[in-house]
């Protein structure tokens, strides 16, 4: 124990390094499939066909090995931050636009009614009634994407695009279990504090009036 707090006393401007690049990695990733996932969620719950086919074409990306398309982007983007955001962007898309377009189909069509009777436009209704109403079971595919996008992150340091994979990596070579809980002790410290803060931010974008009921 004592050496691995001396390790880590040493290696600790290290850490902080591969820390940030770490999550600037995941983050970057999570937040380009936000862009992309939720606006393309919306637009499909008005396009069923379209969406079993996007859903599905999205869903194979899933089933590549994550080495695999990191290697296969490496011919059109090098190594580096590139490839590994493209390669995290894309295991990213899923589970975001599933829970988008669920979330929305699944709306009361009671409430929409209601809404359209009153005269608001699609948009309106989009804005205030089925957004509000689905934001909680968004939230869960972006919580859902960040704990795998964190995770995988670890593995872009086999195409140099940094984090906390590198440190992960050279304990292994060393066989050094301390190297190694140094860059893998981060990793579920920054899951935690990500999904904490996505709670936070749930909680205060629900109305007063519904945050007992809500539940995510």
């Amino acid at each position: 124990m004592n050496y691995f707090w001396e390790t880590l006393r040493a290696d600790w401007p290290l850490i902080l390094q591969k820390t940030s690049e770490h999550m600037y990695l995941s983050l970057i990733s999570v937040l380009i499939a936000c862009v992309i996932a939720i606006p393309l969620g919306i637009f499909l719950t008005s396009q069923k066909k379209l969406a079993n086919v996007i859903i599905t074409i999205i869903s194979v990306i899933q089933t590549i090995p994550s080495l695999a398309l990191f290697g296969f982007l490496i011919p059109f983007f090098g190594i580096g931050t590139t490839p590994a955001i493209i390669a995290l962007t894309l295991y990213s898309l899923l589970p975001i636009l599933q829970n988008t377009y669920v979330g929305i189909l699944d709306v009361n069509k009671a409430l929409i009614e209601a809404g359209t009777g009153m005269g608001m436009t699609k948009g309106q209704i989009l804005r205030m009634i089925q957004l509000p109403i689905a934001r909680g079971v968004i939230l869960v595919g972006i919580r859902l994407v960040v704990v795998q996008t964190i995770s995988l992150a670890t593995i872009a340091t086999y195409i140099a695009a940094g984090g906390l994979g590198d440190i992960i990596t050279r304990g292994i070579s060393m066989v050094n279990t301390a190297t190694i809980l140094e860059g893998a002790i981060p990793v579920s410290i920054l899951v935690i504090v990500v999904n904490l803060l996505l709670l936070g931010a749930n909680y205060f974008l629900t109305p007063k009036g519904l945050r007992g009921q809500t539940k995510i």
